[in-house]
């Protein structure tokens, strides 16, 4: 099944209630929000308090893409606060596979991310733990880049992986996932879409709607049949 996960960070965010809403009308089916803090990314955005204020907001899920170092310290806040999947930066876990035991520890769903420049192959030990494999088709750090094609590569390596393995993991993607971009990544093998900027229009809520309602047609018109 393809899912879209609505990225918060290009909402509005003093109708945040209203944004989630509305995404979630255009047919959207997971919240994520990118959690940044101007360390590990050149950013900062939301903390565990922002979860907490979002979580009564909605019955989706939140995935919580955690583009910080030391995540181990945060974890159960984030759980705390409401977080139903927890994102990790392989790049950033000295010992990812405890990391991954933690989050499990917390009653979150595990899941790793990947930037560019990240092989694949780091993940082969801890892909059965994972609820969904991030791949970063842009660096991270800014909402609204342009996607880069290298990620394509990547997917279809997961989703093979999948596949040999016997595993079902999800493969979801973010950046410069938009109107244009979405048909390849999800013939390339992903399942869980990430879109900010193709989706929100701030002020507009009937074409955010709209918009979210044309990226699922364009992205499930591209999914392979069974």
């Amino acid at each position: 099944m393809i899912e879209l996960a609505f990225s918060i960070l290009a909402s509005d965010f003093a109708h945040l209630a209203d944004e989630i809403a509305t995404a979630e009308r255009g047919g959207g089916t997971i919240v994520h929000v990118d959690v940044m803090d101007g360390h590990f990314v050149p950013n900062i955005t939301f903390g565990p308090p922002v979860v907490a204020a979002i979580r009564p907001l909605t019955k989706l899920p939140l995935d919580c893409h955690l583009m910080i170092e030391n995540p181990d310290s945060f974890i159960e806040d984030f759980a705390k606060a409401g977080a139903d999947i927890l994102c990790v930066h392989q790049e950033v876990c000295r010992h990812l596979h405890r990391t991954l035991q933690l989050i499990q520890q917390h009653g979150c769903q595990p899941a790793v991310v990947i930037n560019p420049a990240t092989p694949v192959e780091t993940l082969i030990e801890v892909l059965p733990m994972l609820h969904h494999v991030l791949v970063m088709s842009v660096n991270p750090g800014f909402g609204g880049q342009k996607f880069l094609p290298l990620a394509l590569d990547k997917i279809e390596h997961l989703a093979e992986l999948r596949e040999e393995m016997g595993l079902n993991f999800r493969i979801e993607v973010d950046g410069g996932v938009a109107h244009d971009t979405v048909a390849r990544v999800v013939e390339a093998g992903a399942d869980m879409l990430v879109a900010g900027s193709a989706i929100f229009a701030p002020g507009d809520p009937a074409r955010t709607e709209q918009n979210a309602r044309e990226f699922l047609r364009l992205a499930r018109a591209a999914a392979p049949t069974a």
